[in-house]
């Protein structure tokens, strides 16, 4: 999941670079979603983790 959101991430500062603002923010949107999302189910893993020990 940290892949895809350094992909998008990747995409929207090519895009950026030519001049694509809006694929850019779309792209950069999708990365910021997908690297929140990433974070919650570390975290989450973390404390399961920690419980079941």
């Amino acid at each position: 999941m940290l892949n895809y959101a350094v992909t998008f991430l990747v995409i929207a500062l090519v895009a950026a670079a030519l001049g694509f603002g809006g694929l850019a923010g779309t792209a950069a949107s999708i990365a910021k979603v997908l690297f929140i999302l990433f974070l919650v189910l570390f975290v989450a893993s973390l404390f399961r983790g920690s419980k079941s020990r």
